[in-house]
């Protein structure tokens, strides 16, 4: 009996880590997303709403000019691709919050509603800035971007399948999966300065040719949903050791990515005043 008791300790132990881990990872998460709306409200909100879309183009020193002259129609669809991104960041991470699932159960629905609609209608417009209008800066990542977009559809769909047919589990599954991979382009940008600044840290000198940039092209959706696919086998599966493993290399991920949030924002702050551009 001892032995038994013992062994449901350590299963709980692991367990209550991997979840704890995964609190912190939302807690982290919450505040990039967040910060991330800041800077998409105060950039390309307050420019389009002046009018002044010339500004995006302070984007050229990281090798995009997002703003072309003449082009009412390109530039109106990237605001709003723009825009329709801050609603992502603003709402998307509500769905995941146990509590509002509980206790307002109409508003995690209709937010749920909005933001599957933001991010088809994100992935639709995706595939005309990348194919027609040519924003990606390469084949290889206008065909990861692609990609994602076809990403972003599936899930929906599984998604709203599941939900409809009111397989809850399944559903909130597929619906995190969506929630990932629709934050593709804030992984991209939180992972490239993640790198930069654990570089410094580490004496090192990060550029531009470094393999993990080709990595993660593909591998800022690719790489949390394998991720996210660990978390559930620990949690679905594994003994309290490897509970206790995923778990630490889940906080170890969180740091890093809270470093590339910090980066991250010190770098947007740049962009919004018109301060002088520098990677960490």
């Amino acid at each position: 009996m001892a032995v038994a008791a013992g062994d449901k300790s350590a299963r709980t132990t692991g367990f209550n880590f991997l979840s704890a881990a995964g609190v912190f990872w939302f807690a982290v998460m919450l505040v990039g997303q967040w910060a991330f709306f800041y800077y998409i409200a105060a950039f390309y909100g307050v420019s389009t709403l002046s009018g002044n879309l010339e500004i995006w183009n302070r984007l050229a020193a990281i090798g995009r000019t997002p703003f072309v002259a003449g082009d009412s129609f390109g530039n109106a669809a990237y605001a709003s691709h723009a825009l329709a991104a801050g609603v992502v960041a603003l709402g998307g991470i509500l769905q995941l919050i146990p509590w509002i699932r509980e206790h307002a159960p109409r508003f995690h629905r209709w937010n749920g509603r909005l933001f599957v609609l933001t991010v088809v209608t994100l992935s639709l417009s995706g595939f005309y800035l990348v194919w027609v209008r040519g924003t990606s800066p390469s084949i290889t990542e206008g065909l990861s971007t692609s990609l994602n977009g076809v990403f972003i559809l599936t899930f929906a769909a599984f998604a709203l399948r599941n939900a409809i047919a009111r397989k809850i589990d399944a559903h909130r599954r597929w619906a995190m999966r969506l929630y990932l991979v629709s934050n593709a382009q804030w992984f991209l940008r939180i992972g490239f300065f993640a790198y930069f600044t654990i570089s410094a840290a580490a004496g090192l000198e990060a550029n531009f040719s470094d393999p993990f940039f080709s990595f993660w092209t593909w591998g800022c959706y690719l790489a949390p949903l394998a991720v996210l696919q660990v978390y559930f086998l620990a949690q679905d599966r594994a003994g309290p050791l490897i509970r206790a493993i995923a778990g630490a290399g889940l906080v170890a991920l969180t740091l890093a990515m809270g470093a590339g949030i910090f980066a991250f924002g010190m770098f947007s702050q740049a962009i919004i005043t018109g301060a002088p551009i520098g990677l960490p």
